[in-house]
């Protein structure tokens, strides 16, 4: 069967159907989450003034991990039901395995991955950082480069492991650390465009209603 964007939209296009009728249904009184009525995925904001703005490091050894504004809060789970915090644990696991120190911090004015990866490369000790979006994507990069030339970039979310995330900590540490660098094998799956595209599309809007960029970027753990 050929993959193309006709074929995307019309599956798109049935599962939003199928998630609108199921809304219809649930509008006598289910608790079950229905978009109908409603401007926002969440209705409520996450509330971060209260926190630490994060500052440039000044440990060479340091990694900054970036998260997404709807991590751990309006999003616990990647796309393909990873628990977010065994995500964060895995990458820090793998980047302190190799003698490195990771910062985490969450992005409030970006939900690209891309650019939340660069954000967290310009403030870490070390000039690299790693950017996590709450749906899974995760990039690896530097700070001289420019968005889009980054180091490492994992887009197929849905096929990410813990060991992958494992690998993504400990070869970021390898690149602080100026050894040659595996990079690691990416899983292609031509269905899990279609199969996933809605469901990735809806996080996606989920973590940009998160964004805050007055406070920018936040100190985080998962608090």
């Amino acid at each position: 069967m050929q993959i193309n964007d006709e074929l995307i939209k019309k599956i798109s296009q049935i599962v939003t159907e199928e998630l609108l009728a199921i809304g219809e249904k649930n509008q006598g009184g289910s608790s079950a989450p229905s978009m109908l009525g409603r401007d926002r995925i969440n209705e409520k904001k996450s509330d971060y003034s209260s926190y630490p703005k994060a500052q440039k490091g000044t440990n060479p050894k340091e990694i900054v991990i970036g998260v997404g504004a709807a991590f751990q809060r309006e999003i616990k789970r990647t796309i393909c039901n990873i628990p977010l915090d065994d995500v964060i644990k895995n990458v820090k696991a793998g980047i302190e395995e190799e003698g490195m120190v990771a910062r985490v911090v969450k992005i409030l004015d970006t939900s690209d991955v891309c650019f939340m990866a660069l954000e967290a490369a310009k403030i870490s000790g070390s000039g690299f950082g790693v950017g996590i979006q709450s749906k899974g994507t995760t990039v690896i990069h530097q700070r001289d480069l420019y968005p889009l030339s980054n180091l490492e970039l994992f887009p197929q979310a849905p096929l990410m492991t813990l060991e992958t995330y494992r690998q993504i900590g400990k070869n970021a540490a390898k690149y602080v650390k100026g050894e040659q660098v595996v990079p690691i094998p990416c899983t292609n799956d031509p269905m899990s465009r279609p199969k996933y595209q809605v469901k990735a599309a809806l996080m996606h809007i989920a973590e940009t209603e998160q964004l805050d960029p007055k406070l920018g970027i936040i100190e985080w753990e998962g608090k």
